[in-house]
């Protein structure tokens, strides 16, 4: 069988969604899965066993110049030829909708009442019925278990491997900077909106509180000087070089503990088994199961799934007390 995933941004959404593949290869053995996805994402997936070909597409390009969407339709054609049996668009939005349509005739995803961009369920042979207010791993869980006929449980996706996977030297860059005397701790600065950003005041309060090597990577400017400015308030605080995403991986990947805001980099622990604790103000705190090794610290705020406040700032009544006294619980269950 040959199954074509559609999911092609954003990074956490890639993230969140790539579990699916070792339990499809669990109970599809014989599957061959080829998965289409942003060009500026395709690494977060490189090394990966069970798919057998990354496809990249730039779709984002054509926000840019209009024209650039007949070099992705000749794109996408091209990639049909491979003879999907089954497409799955895990996406759920227009675009990604007629991108799995262009690939396949027999195309799978969520209905019409279960997606943000009801219109995309026109394009599918089959839509499912997954409330879209659902833990977002449930979503995926889903929808792929009710489009291949099997079943994939939240006991197993509890107990999964990790699923993400980089080369040997890709953990070159960030080794020099780990300790090994102390835990070491990543903390992951950014996100995609300031009212998602835990204050760097209060990130520094946490980083003084713990008796642990303090690693703070960055994808850009604001990043950088943050993570600076944590290692200016702190000595136990480490700037790491700018890496590409397989360098992140592999360091996110030998860390003790994450700690983050919701935003794409953080869930690499989660997906890696790593301990992490994620913190969430103006978004809902589902994108991953909460487990043993896995908190998420919610603010007070009450948030709308269908209707995301960007002005929520509550992000920042999050007490840092409580990030340390999680912290200090996973370290020493790690340890």
């Amino acid at each position: 069988m040959r199954i074509a995933i559609v999911k092609t941004s954003a990074l956490g959404d890639i993230i969140h969604s790539a579990f699916i593949l070792q339990f499809i290869k669990q109970k599809l053995p014989d599957a061959q899965i080829d998965w289409v996805v942003e060009a500026k994402f395709a690494s977060i997936l490189s090394h990966h066993p069970d798919i057998d070909n990354v496809l990249p597409i730039d779709l984002s390009s054509i926000k840019k110049k209009y024209s650039n969407i007949f070099n992705e339709i000749k794109r996408v054609r091209h990639y049909a030829r491979r003879d999907y049996d089954l497409v799955i668009d895990m996406q759920g939005l227009i675009k990604s909708a007629i991108t799995s349509r262009l690939l396949g005739k027999r195309v799978a995803g969520y209905d019409k009442k279960s997606i943000r961009e009801g219109a995309a369920a026109l394009f599918y042979s089959q839509g499912y019925d997954v409330p879209y207010d659902l833990n977002t791993i449930d979503r995926y869980r889903l929808l792929a278990s009710k489009a291949l006929g099997i079943e994939i449980t939240k006991d197993e996706v509890v107990g999964k491997k990790p699923y993400l996977f980089y080369g040997s030297e890709d953990f070159e860059v960030a080794a020099p900077s780990f300790s090994d005397e102390k835990p070491n701790v990543i903390f992951i600065v950014g996100s995609t909106w300031e009212s998602r950003v835990y204050p760097k005041g209060q990130f520094a309060e946490v980083a003084k509180a713990l008796d642990a090597n303090i690693l703070v990577p960055f994808g850009n400017e604001d990043e950088k000087a943050f993570a600076h400015y944590l290692a200016s308030e702190s000595d136990n605080v480490k700037v790491l070089p700018k890496m590409s995403l397989g360098q992140l991986k592999a360091a996110i990947s030998h860390a003790d503990l994450l700690i983050g805001n919701d935003t794409g980099p953080s869930y690499i622990a989660w997906a890696n088994n790593i301990p992490s604790i994620i913190l969430f103000g103006p978004t809902p705190a589902v994108r991953v199961y909460k487990t043993d090794i896995s908190r998420l610290l919610k603010s007070p705020s009450i948030v709308d799934p269908f209707h995301l406040d960007k002005e929520d700032f509550s992000i920042k009544e999050i007490k840092s007390q409580e990030i340390i006294e999680s912290a200090k619980e996973l370290l020493s269950v790690v340890l």
